[in-house]
């Protein structure tokens, strides 16, 4: 987007409402809504590679790290476009100028990563039909909370998410944009072995990198080097996506993320919840797990 583009969406979105609408009892933003048709016909393409995450579960860091295996740690390629660009993300529909994530992808000639929050009910059909490679990344509930509540602190398209203990109790039922937690990860875990899905923990980039990009590489059919896992590894530590401006969201103005009120990437750790549940939160958020997690399979860590 030139300067002009970004001074006329400036403009636009000043003290502008963003209206949320719901498909399938999810709660999306209305413009996403409003485009429902034109997303369930996306196309894929048999190369495609599509990351999906629940919000903020490493979505960022997966995309950079994908993008870098397929250009074999090509960084100076990598630097070319913000993260938000070069991986097109399908649910969103932005004010014009900016482009949606539909139009980006349609536009693109090379192998395409896309990116996707949501839950597995409402994938574009054509994702199942051309088979395509799907890394699911997943992060523990807790923490989740906790990134997302900051998050939509400074997202200006997301709903104010209000005080901490309002947040909490909207996210223990699912009442967040992109729906229930509990509802999105094991809905992806259920079919994981139904299509060709990599299930990914956040806490296991989070104690091992090198380990889980050896095993991206693997499952996008990549045989590289020791020295390419290095560069990779190195480019994509949070320190280095922090200071990114490809990847931090620092091209977007303060009217889109506000980043004075919470950095995009805050602190990329494991246990950050502690910092923020009170005791009687913690009671009260275990039962609920239990109650919907029990007999799924799925374990997560909360801590490292």
């Amino acid at each position: 987007m030139d300067p002009a583009e970004l001074e006329e969406l400036v403009k636009k979105m000043e003290g502008m409402e963003f209206p949320m609408g719901e498909i399938e009892g999810i709660i999306l933003p209305q413009s996403t809504c409003d485009s429902w048709d034109a997303i369930q016909k996306f196309q894929a393409r048999e190369d495609d590679i599509l990351i999906a995450t629940y919000p903020k579960a490493g979505t960022t860091w997966m995309q950079e790290i994908v993008d870098l295996i397929l250009l074999e740690a090509d960084v100076d390629k990598s630097m070319r476009a913000p993260c938000f660009i070069k991986v097109p993300f399908i649910d969103l529909v932005p004010m014009k100028p900016m482009k949606s994530g539909l139009e980006l992808a349609e536009e693109m000639t090379t192998q395409r990563i896309i990116k996707t929050h949501f839950p597995i009910q409402l994938i574009p059909p054509s994702v199942w039909e051309k088979n395509c490679k799907v890394v699911y990344v997943a992060r523990n509930a807790k923490d989740c909370m906790v990134s997302y509540f900051h998050f939509q602190r400074m997202n200006k398209g997301l709903p104010d998410p209000g005080t901490w203990d309002e947040y909490f109790s909207a996210f223990l039922s699912g009442d967040v944009p992109w729906g229930s937690w509990f509802d999105h990860v094991i809905g992806w875990w259920k079919v994981k072995d139904k299509h060709q899905i990599l299930f990914v923990f956040y806490e296991d980039m989070i104690e091992d990198l090198r380990r889980e990009i050896r095993k991206l590489m693997k499952f996008i059919g990549k045989d590289l080097s020791e020295e390419v896992v290095e560069k990779i590894y190195h480019h994509t530590t949070f320190q280095a996506m922090k200071e990114n401006p490809m990847t931090n969201f620092s091209v977007l103005p303060n009217v889109v993320f506000d980043q004075s009120i919470s950095p995009f990437l805050r602190k990329g750790t494991v246990g950050d919840w502690k910092n923020h549940f009170l005791v009687a939160q913690n009671i009260v958020f275990d039962e609920e797990y239990k109650r919907k997690m029990q007999g799924t399979g799925l374990n997560f860590r909360t801590q490292l």
